[in-house]
């Protein structure tokens, strides 16, 4: 089974836009022979796997609450609709025993975070939840090297699917550097389970670049990016309120293009974790014991 986040359905993506890509990362998870299932909250149950209707809730109903772990007993008490982050998927994937979930990028350490403490809730989650994260690195948006150290403390490997770098999200290259490099779902594979077999607790967090088609230049990103936050800060956006804002004036700021990225990457990210995920279930995959 591969699980997936459902914040990009309900709070990350535009309607249909969201709805259409949701239905498609659960087609290609299918047809590469393992099962989505999608995290969410719904009627106050906690729910890993949910029907093509409460996908279309998800993308368009109104009152979805943006659900990170600390979330989780005030909307379940409530009885109420929530899409999950990063952080609350992992840990209901791996309460569900899903060892693998496809998201578009993690969460990590905001730029300014030296004096607004806003670090995500992300990277602790990932720190102590034994799960493998496909996804192209960390949000463009967020201090990139702040976060892949934060991502070392943790003790999170970092692996590299065909790649050197720790991908930007919608760009290939962030100038930082992955752990361990692999060509093949079977050696992400191997890896995550022998690091759990060893008893470590960290989820594996595997990267996988963008597609090259539709990856974005990093300087014209961060070109927008700036601007981008320069809006927020004048406009007092802050909080859980950013991020949705960076995204969305990102994209209008390149004409369309950051969110194309951001389709095909969630795409790609999703076939590569059905791989793995089919990986996983191999018979002959080694231990270390």
């Amino acid at each position: 089974m591969v699980a997936l986040e459902s914040t990009v359905i309900a709070h990350g993506l535009p309607y249909p836009t969201n709805l259409e890509t949701a239905r498609r990362m659960e087609d290609m998870i299918r047809q590469r022979g393992a099962a989505p299932a999608t995290i969410a909250v719904i009627d106050g149950q906690l729910r890993a796997g949910v029907t093509d209707a409460e996908l279309e809730h998800l993308a368009t109903g109104k009152g979805i609450s943006k659900v990170s772990r600390r979330d989780l007993p005030v909307v379940v008490a409530q009885g109420g609709d929530g899409a999950t982050t990063v952080a609350s998927t992992a840990t209901i994937a791996a309460w569900a025993g899903i060892e693998i979930f496809a998201t578009g990028g993690i969460g990590g350490v905001h730029r300014g975070a030296s004096a607004s403490f806003d670090v995500s809730t992300d990277l602790e989650e990932l720190g102590r939840t034994p799960v493998a994260v496909v996804c192209s690195g960390a949000k463009a948006i967020l201090d990139l090297p702040a976060t892949h150290e934060v991502l070392e403390t943790q003790g999170i490997p970092i692996i590299g699917f065909q790649t050197d770098e720790f991908p930007a999200f919608y760009s290939s290259s962030s100038g930082l550097p992955v752990d361990q490099r692999v060509e093949t779902p079977d050696e992400a594979a191997r890896i995550a389970m022998n690091a759990w077999e060893a008893g470590l607790k960290s989820a594996v967090l595997l990267v996988v670049p963008p597609p090259a088609e539709s990856a974005m230049p990093t300087d014209q990103m961060e070109v927008a990016i700036q601007s981008a936050l320069e809006e927020a800060s004048q406009q007092g956006i802050h909080g859980a309120a950013t991020t949705p804002f960076l995204l969305s004036r990102v994209s209008e700021l390149t004409g369309g293009h950051s969110l194309q990225a951001n389709l095909e990457l969630l795409k790609n990210n999703a076939r590569v974790a059905a791989q793995v995920a089919v990986a996983m279930k191999t018979p002959n995959t080694p231990g270390i014991f």
